[in-house]
């Protein structure tokens, strides 16, 4: 049975739901206490990570690093060679289905719950994540005929000896974009995931807006701001239902329970960004990295997983999928913080330093705190103190963090690339790699 999600709903600031609950059994108003609500994150934290490996020791490395499979070879030439490549075009027909079912699947006999969730859907979005599960279907599609082995590369590839005996790789002018003859259909139990995808990862902005007192999303009002924090969980938690109802009926175990745990570790990494990194092993940079694992990389890993299960693919194929959602949700959160900071708040519809307001340490301050430690201490107290915010903002920029988060961002991009480059030469592979570069260069 997937989770549900009163953990998420401790964590709300301003514990309206808790106060409401208690006025209608006593019948007078009743104020939660800031320490009933740090004891009740404390439960939720230690229940949630006390055998938690991620939280002790770190996100494993990537299997398929870029820096080792293509010496010789820059990202900059990859992305080049992909660069006319519109990643949405290939799957366009798709995700207007996509948008279609989701309409039809959070209806409800509830007129106000259903207005709630169609909310969120009629502001426009990408469904990013959606795409990218059905491109990766269609790329593992055109897989399994192709590799036999588990030391095959891309056939667009040339193998070189390295100096540690292992093949490097490295372009030619071979054709990337050529069109394969080959079946890369959709599944329809494939097209069912990435609806579940995208339900979960709505249900989570629901609820992290209601967490962060957000006003607006994409530009528009949010849920909370225009419905109020009550029918904002609520809405969330209705999606979530609806999840588990749609991944119920895929009668897969393996894949419910990697889509169950995904829910499990949006809780995780909500916890994880309001209660200090005390019981982790962890620096500071790598318990940042696990919390965006489990707030934004899971999701899109475990759904690119587990469309490799319902392919019927093996398990080195479905390692592929999941290194490169993994490593893609990695880079697409970094950006993301990076944005916080030099982004147009008219273009990612949020306002400008957000985070550090919300006394949240992203990568660009963790990694000025490394070369200015009077950060730490702010870090520590969330930014609360008056000038807190304008000295962290002035350090930051005298550190260059920005450039070296970019650089980090880049990284995780080129691990992605790197592992989706293992799949044979297809549009849909282009136009993987041609969204891993939208993620670097976005400004919304």
């Amino acid at each position: 049975m997937v989770p549900s999600t009163p953990l998420r709903q401790t964590a709300v600031r301003d514990s309206s739901l808790l106060q409401d609950a208690s006025a209608s059994i006593i019948r007078t108003p009743v104020r939660s206490s800031s320490y009933a609500v740090k004891m009740a994150v404390n439960a939720v934290h230690n229940g949630l990570m006390q055998n938690d490996d991620i939280f002790q020791y770190g996100l494993p490395e990537a299997k398929f690093q870029f820096a080792d499979l293509f010496r010789g070879t820059t990202l900059e030439q990859i992305f080049e060679e992909h660069a006319s490549v519109d990643p949405f075009q290939p799957i366009q027909d798709d995700l207007q289905s996509v948008s279609d079912t989701l309409r039809s699947v959070i209806g409800s006999d509830h007129p106000v719950l259903r207005v709630v969730a169609q909310y969120f859907f009629d502001v426009n979005g990408k469904r990013v994540r959606p795409a990218i599960v059905m491109l990766m279907s269609r790329a593992m599609s055109l897989s399994q005929s192709i590799y036999d082995s588990q030391d095959a590369v891309p056939l667009s590839a040339s193998t070189s000896p390295s100096t540690n005996g292992s093949a490097t790789i490295s372009f030619s002018s071979s054709p990337l974009l050529r069109p394969s003859t080959r079946n890369d259909a959709i599944r329809p139990s494939q097209q069912r995931l990435s609806e579940i995808c995208e339900l979960i990862h709505t249900a989570s902005l629901l609820h992290d807006d209601v967490i962060d007192e957000a006003a607006t999303r994409r530009n528009a009002p949010s849920v909370n701001a225009t419905f109020g924090n009550k029918l904002a969980i609520l809405g969330g938690d209705f999606l979530l239902a609806r999840a588990s109802l749609s991944l119920a009926k895929l009668r897969n175990p393996d894949v419910i329970e990697l889509m169950s745990s995904v829910i499990e570790h949006l809780v995780k990494g909500e916890v994880m960004q309001i209660k200090e990194a005390k019981g982790s092993l962890l620096s500071q940079i790598d318990y940042y990295l696990a919390k965006s694992y489990y707030k934004t990389a899971s999701l899109i890993a475990n759904s690119c997983r587990s469309v490799a299960i319902l392919g019927g693919h093996d398990e080195r194929i479905q390692d592929i999928a999941y290194e490169y959602g993994k490593n893609a949700g990695l880079a697409f959160q970094i950006v993301d913080d990076i944005l916080d900071f030099v982004g147009n708040s008219d273009k990612t519809g949020k306002p400008t330093h957000n985070d550090l307001h919300q006394g949240l340490a992203t990568a660009p301050v963790l990694i000025a705190a490394a070369q200015y430690p009077e950060i730490t201490p702010m870090i520590a107290r969330k930014f609360s103190q008056e000038g807190d915010v304008a000295r962290t903002l002035e350090l930051v920029e005298q550190s260059g963090s920005i450039r070296k988060a970019q650089d980090l961002a880049r990284t995780c991009a080129a691990n992605a690339v790197a592992a989706v480059l293992q799949l044979p030469p297809s549009l849909p592979r282009s136009a993987l790699i041609a969204l891993v570069q939208k993620v670097l260069t976005r400004e919304r």
